[in-house]
């Protein structure tokens, strides 16, 4: 008997750490960052894209496609590809995911095409200057500086940014973080207040908390954030995090966006809509809650100084309660996170 139970413990421990060899090898792939052509860096994990950094042919850098667990789309393809079945035209200006906002210094870095379709007129654009790092591994890396350019002839830099994308496979999931550092480097600077703003994602069309029946587009997505708050309420108010989720291709996933305890007047506020869009904006103030002053949500930076914001993605199987999300929460957090 004795024997008998050595033997069974050896094949116990055997098969435990095989076990425990196969899921570490599940995450061993490692990272790829390459540039494709000359507007484009690739990441990709082993030979698996997970997305695109286009910092060229739009108004701003964005990531597109961005491919979730599983190689689920977890974004619209529009306007980057139309006529998409299933897929709304609206909102041109919602490209997968980017970071920007409606009123910087009274010019418009949020719209870019006025009714008619055509540019606006006070629409600014994001400049690429230059790769700053890139580079693969355990993590991929890319970081970058950037310059919000005013509309005219003259091309006036209203600030510069520094931001440093890295991106991470996890259990369950990938991650995005996106850390910016917005630099007065060209005068003082206003963040005016507006719900049009900042870190911005346009979730695939299934992700939707409502569809459009006249379309074609079919939603699935349910919405909750860290206050408890559930659906098209969350649209205005403070939170952590939020977390979209829904069937995708014959698969529950779901993305959670995360606000960092240092950033700047955390928890943020969030423009989330029933429609696909969500975005952490820290400068919505009056526009979000009418008794709040007018321009209460304005942020000005003195010549010279900076202000950074941290924000997390994080791309996950399964529904809000298999992910997990307040427990990954607070793990990234650390102690911030109560």
């Amino acid at each position: 008997m004795p024997r008998m139970s050595r033997s069974i413990s050896r094949l116990l421990i055997v098969t435990t750490f095989a076990g425990l060899m196969f899921a570490s090898a599940c995450f061993a792939a490692e990272f790829r960052v390459t540039p494709q052509g000359d507007d484009r860096i690739r990441v990709s994990i082993g030979d698996e894209l997970f997305t695109d950094y286009v910092f060229a042919g739009h108004s701003k850098p964005i990531m597109y496609p961005i491919m979730g667990p599983g190689g689920v789309p977890m974004t619209r393809n529009y306007p980057m590809k139309k006529d998409v079945p299933g897929e709304a035209s609206d909102h041109p200006h919602h490209k997968s995911l980017w970071y920007n906002h409606g009123n910087v210094n009274g010019v418009d870095f949020w719209l870019e095409y006025g009714r008619d379709g055509k540019p606006a007129e006070n629409a600014g654009k994001i400049v690429q200057e230059k790769v700053i790092a890139m580079r693969g591994g355990e993590t991929g890396i890319i970081q970058t500086q950037n310059q919000w350019v005013a509309p005219g002839p003259d091309k006036k830099v209203v600030l510069t940014d520094v931001r440093t994308l890295t991106f991470r496979q996890v259990p369950g999931g990938r991650v995005i973080d996106f850390d910016i550092t917005l630099n007065a480097s060209h005068g003082d600077v206003t963040f005016g207040e507006t719900k049009e703003g900042t870190m911005g994602i346009r979730t695939h069309p299934r992700l939707r908390l409502k569809g459009d029946e006249k379309k074609g587009v079919v939603a699935t997505g349910k919405a909750v954030n860290s206050e408890g708050i559930e659906g098209k309420d969350i649209w205005g108010k403070p939170a952590k995090w939020v977390d979209y989720w829904g069937e995708i291709d014959g698969k529950t996933v779901g993305v959670a966006i995360f606000d960092h305890p240092s950033n700047p007047r955390h928890p943020t506020t969030w423009h989330a809509r029933d429609y696909g869009l969500v975005a952490a904006n820290p400068f919505g103030g009056h526009d979000f809650d009418k008794s709040l002053p007018e321009k209460s949500g304005d942020m000005k930076l003195k010549n010279g100084d900076s202000v950074t914001f941290k924000y997390r993605f994080y791309f996950h199987e399964g529904d809000h309660a298999a992910a997990k999300i307040p427990q990954v929460y607070k793990q990234w957090a650390g102690a911030g996170a109560e």
